[in-house]
């Protein structure tokens, strides 16, 4: 596995370098959010560690350019710790958010659990492929993406899992404690605005009128689920 770490603290970029080369995996180093989006643009990371706040490019900048052309996940590292700047991470494209200073067994637990969940897309697929959902929005899960109209539409690492679990228990209604639990694998109180930020992205992405959804449904009160 191949991970890009983004920091402009030079000594907080070598420690997790060596921290993560121990466990396994290769890392290659960036200091500048312009710098990141070059090198996520010619290299096949599995996952970037990008730091919100940087010189000339912004952490946030970076990561709303690295979407226009991958769907690599990415893991926010940041100084603050206000439930805005983490919305705007998730607004922006991140699929998770680690607060300075933070336990590097803790980061290493978000890194495998996210490399985890985007790593059936590497299995190989013999059978038949499957898709899942009601037309006009399908899902591939051999390939993580959805199915909008016969068009393929990227998601992001999150979006997918999130998608995915709702479409595969149609009806069901989750709150957004499970949802947490259940997607991000872990439950923060301050985090649940979290869930109504990915579906609100999912609703823009796949619904034919996201301010009027027909399949990504709220149950007022509890929670949301897909109509199926």
């Amino acid at each position: 596995m191949k991970i890009l770490v983004v920091d402009d603290e030079q000594v907080l970029v070598k420690g997790l370098k060596f921290n993560l080369e121990n466990e396994g995996y290769t890392v290659e180093t960036a200091f500048d959010g312009a710098t990141a989006v070059e090198l996520a643009r010619g290299g096949d990371f599995d996952l970037i560690l990008l730091d919100l706040m940087m010189p000339e490019v912004d952490g946030l900048t970076a990561c709303m350019q690295i979407r226009e052309f991958s769907k690599v996940p990415i893991i926010m590292l940041t100084a603050r710790g206000e439930d805005t700047d983490k919305l705007l991470g998730f607004e922006y494209g991140a699929d998770d958010y680690v607060t300075k200073p933070f336990n590097i067994l803790e980061l290493k637990a978000r890194i495998r659990a996210l490399l985890r969940r985007v790593g059936s897309a590497a299995q190989p697929q013999e059978e038949k492929r499957e898709l899942l959902g009601t037309d006009p929005i399908l899902l591939d899960p051999a390939q993580r993406v959805a199915v909008k109209n016969g068009e393929i539409v990227e998601l992001t690492a999150k979006e997918y899992d999130l998608i995915e679990l709702l479409v595969r228990n149609p009806r069901r209604v989750y709150s957004r404690e499970n949802l947490m639990d259940l997607v991000w694998g872990y439950t923060y109180a301050g985090d649940y605005r979290t869930v109504d930020v990915h579906i609100r992205r999912l609703r823009e992405k796949l619904e034919k009128n996201p301010a009027e959804p027909e399949y990504i449904l709220t149950k007022w009160g509890v929670g949301y689920y897909f109509k199926g």
